[in-house]
């Protein structure tokens, strides 16, 4: 490597001084390179440091053969030594993400035999999947444990062992590597081969909490979050909480149980609701009977309740029902026939009121974009 690697000699540098080596125009940029730098360039999973980089704000940094290119916004002259300056929330956020991720594999792999086969750190949520089945409540064991891990403030040791000492090392990964191989290690939690940049010791992790397990592929993939985002989501899950305690009127662990009784309630009143509904639809059917094709507008019925009226009426008109609700301009729609074929009639009705929907010989349901008057003068012309 052309380039001095310095954020493997110190993960928690900063601010550094290099000279310039190069500097290219390109069609997104000036790429640069210096004869050492800090900023950690994106590989295995974790993205790349941003900063700035003497006058130039750095917008990526990549590796290519020898050297690691930095793309910066303006041009830095060659042969000049430039400052560079890290931005260090986010190279700690990934660090933070990354060794966090490392205790959890290491467990997984240790306990479970799963393999680490994809890791990304993203804008929002640390993803990892593993190639075998992990269940709710394993995980939580596991988040529990890596917490623990965590609060040990472990030392993190990132190094690479001779030709001589590798084969003894012991190390976690997923293909055979040659020599030179760069291992870290979490002492009794984890010792894998690894590029990434890491927290000198567990503590500076903070915090390990795990946000969903889903089943993926023949594995399983979770999502989790460590240290600063950590504390910030579950700070925002907290404040979400409090408005639902006080909304319930219940103590912050007592929600849940809240919100059983208050959907047991709801449930109650939709049953009562729908009783009273379908007696005053029976009401409504009452005064269609016998009177052929009917065409009735009811506003503010559901999708289920357009058809229910719809049956209703159906069942007494001896003809078509056709039951309309919604605003004027946009309407949901119900046609029954209980003897007959309505099938002809939503084709002509969708191309007549731009409609969707469909359905079988004697029942249709869909909508329409029309004005009141267009659906009235379109049964009209038809029902003459």
């Amino acid at each position: 490597m052309n380039t001095r690697q310095l954020y493997y000699e110190d993960s928690h540098l900063r601010q550094f001084t290099a000279a310039v080596t190069a500097c290219a125009e390109t069609d997104r940029g000036w790429e640069v390179t210096l004869d050492a730098t800090a900023f950690y360039p994106e590989g295995g999973g974790q993205a790349c440091d941003l900063g700035i980089l003497g006058t130039a704000a750095v917008l990526d940094v990549r590796e290519r053969g020898e050297d690691i290119l930095h793309l910066c916004d303006s041009p830095l002259a060659v042969g000049t030594e430039v400052t560079g300056i890290i931005d260090w929330d986010r190279r700690f956020d990934q660090m933070q993400q990354h060794s966090g991720e490392h205790i959890l594999s290491g467990l997984i792999h240790g306990e479970l035999g799963w393999h680490n086969v994809g890791f990304h750190v993203g804008a929002e949520f640390l993803e990892v999947d593993f190639d075998g089945p992990i269940s709710w409540d394993r995980a939580m064991d596991l988040e529990r444990r890596v917490n623990e891990a965590v609060w040990q403030d472990l030392p993190i040791r990132c190094w690479y062992p001779t030709a001589e000492e590798l084969p003894a090392v012991g190390y976690r990964t997923k293909k055979a590597l040659p020599w030179p191989v760069r291992v870290v290690e979490v002492p009794g939690f984890d010792k894998c081969a690894c590029c990434g940049v890491h927290v000198k010791r567990t503590g500076e992790i903070g915090i390990v909490k795990i946000i969903s397990v889903q089943k993926f592929h023949q594995g399983t993939r979770l999502q989790m979050l460590c240290g600063k985002r950590a504390y910030g989501y579950l700070a925002a899950v907290y404040r979400q909480n409090q408005q639902v305690s006080q909304a319930f009127s219940a103590k912050p662990l007592e929600t849940a149980a809240a919100a059983a009784r208050m959907n047991e309630a709801l449930n109650a009143e939709k049953f009562r609701a729908g009783g009273l509904e379908k007696r005053v639809f029976a009401c409504i059917a009452e005064s269609y009977a016998n009177r052929g094709d009917t065409l009735r507008f009811e506003p503010g019925l559901s999708s289920a309740g357009v058809r229910d009226l719809a049956d209703a009426i159906a069942a007494v008109c001896g003809g078509t029902a056709a039951v309309f609700s919604g605003e004027d301009g946009a309407y949901q729609v119900c046609l029954v026939n209980k003897g007959g074929d309505v099938k002809a009639l939503g084709t002509a009705m969708n191309k007549a009121l731009n409609g969707r929907g469909g359905g079988k010989p004697g029942y249709f349901q869909g909508s329409v974009k029309a004005a009141r008057g267009e659906i009235e003068n379109f049964f009209a012309a038809r029902w003459e």
